[in-house]
């Protein structure tokens, strides 16, 4: 004859940045055992294809990797989740993918832009499930993947 009530108090937060570290070793280290590293440091806001501030040590740990690497050629491969319709998802993808080549082919990094080409693949490569977010999250991604 006993009640209990359990409450949970629910608060939003900004996320904490600067938890991915990033470096060109690990990088190549996904390069030679997979052909392909997720890029875990590069950043865009929902449904935008600008890189956010917070993807300069990506884009850093990249170029040094390209410059320490001078015959690697590589594919930027985009990403997404199955929300939104396909046509607009592969866009998206794209479009994050040359962002990230315009990126490592400017200034400060001057990039070779032969060594690159950005592809976009919207939901046809998932890592995890679509069921959920945390599925959705994980195939939001954007890959480095050697040619």
């Amino acid at each position: 004859g006993q009640v209990a009530t359990f409450v949970e108090v629910v608060e939003p937060k900004a996320m904490q940045t600067g938890q991915v570290t990033v470096d060109p070793a690990a990088l190549q280290a996904g390069l030679a055992a997979e052909g392909r590293v997720t890029l875990t440091g590069l950043f865009f806001d929902t449904g935008k294809t600008e890189l956010k501030p917070e993807s300069k040590a990506q884009l850093e740990a990249m170029a040094e990797l390209l410059k320490n690497q001078p015959t690697l050629k590589a594919w930027i491969v985009g990403h997404t989740d199955n929300v939104g319709s396909f046509e607009a998802n592969e866009k998206l993808s794209l479009a994050r993918a040359q962002a990230v080549v315009a990126a490592l082919t400017a200034a400060p990094y001057k990039v070779d832009g032969k060594r690159l080409m950005a592809k976009g693949l919207a939901s046809l490569a998932p890592v995890a499930g679509n069921g959920d977010d945390a599925g959705r999250a994980k195939n939001r991604r954007v890959e480095l993947v050697a040619q």
